[in-house]
């Protein structure tokens, strides 16, 4: 298949375009830069989707940072304005692709507290969801084109880049701890097999709608600092508390502390087979 990556210089689409070419699919890198090689994205101009089997959409301004009014803008536009563009540049077309695979986030289920949510849970409160069910709700217009959607709700993602790369140092110095009172859920995976699904739920023309890409299990935030600290073999002793946070980070303080339990039953029933199935095998590889 001749695959369209929005976001394919990314953290997780440059693993994607890996995967995809691995397989023998062909990779077509969009790029909001038009130096950077590849096919234009741009909100300001319809994209280039000709010849495309598929399309994975992975574009979006990265959620670190303080969420500012601009801030809050930004992350909106750059995933539902994007998304958008291209359900309607599909739909000018004779023969538009048969598949789009579109990011989104676990962060549609909100605080999920101890309860465990699969992809039949109902999205959650707060920016965060909202942000997910609006651009989950511009990919699903293309089912009327007779494509088959996915929707990728990624969990917290481990590996060489993403937020990973800003706490991986701190660890590393022995300042690193756990969040609040640590007791919040985190579900996580691998960016190899962000990758794997994304490219299995391509090939797999029963998968469509909601799909959870995250491990087996979800460990609470302080077994996921212990493990962190005995992968880079230092302590962490130095918790961070959760007004501090606040002070910091602002709103999107709430969404690091905040529960996210969730099941990958799709990938589960599916067969999926991890690259990284357990917290320590994926930090061990991620956090060297």
């Amino acid at each position: 298949m001749k695959v369209g990556i929005t976001g394919a210089t990314g953290f997780i689409g440059s693993q994607v375009s890996v995967d995809c070419a691995a397989k023998g699919h062909e990779p077509i890198a969009f790029s909001r830069r038009p130096a950077a090689g590849g096919r234009l994205l741009s909100l300001d101009a319809v994209p280039d989707l000709s010849g495309l089997d598929a399309i994975v959409n992975l574009a979006g301004e990265n959620l670190l940072g303080l969420w500012t009014p601009e801030k809050k803008r930004r992350l909106s536009e750059s995933r539902v304005l994007t998304t958008r563009r291209l359900v309607d540049a599909m739909r000018t077309m004779a023969k538009p692709p048969l598949v789009l695979i579109n990011a989104s986030a676990i962060g549609f289920y909100g605080d999920t507290g101890e309860a465990l949510a699969d992809e039949s849970a109902p999205s959650g409160q707060g920016f965060l969801a909202t942000l997910c069910h609006d651009w989950e709700s511009e990919a699903i217009r293309a089912e009327s084109l007779g494509c088959r959607v996915v929707f990728i709700r990624i969990g917290f993602v481990l590996g060489s880049g993403g937020a990973l790369k800003l706490i991986r140092p701190l660890f590393k110095l022995g300042v690193g701890g756990k969040l609040g009172s640590g007791r919040q859920w985190m579900s996580v995976i691998h960016v190899e097999d962000v990758a794997g699904m994304i490219v299995w739920a391509l090939e797999s023309e029963s998968i469509k709608g909601p799909f959870n890409a995250v491990m087996p299990e979800p460990v609470r935030n302080s077994e996921f600092t212990r493990e962190l600290a005995r992968a880079v073999a230092r302590p962490a002793i130095l918790p961070v508390p959760a007004f501090a946070l606040r002070l910091v980070f602002g709103e999107l303080a709430q969404a690091m502390l905040d529960s996210s339990r969730v099941a990958p039953r799709i990938a589960r029933e599916g067969g999926y087979p991890y690259r990284f199935a357990t917290l320590p095998v994926a930090l061990a590889d991620a956090a060297r």
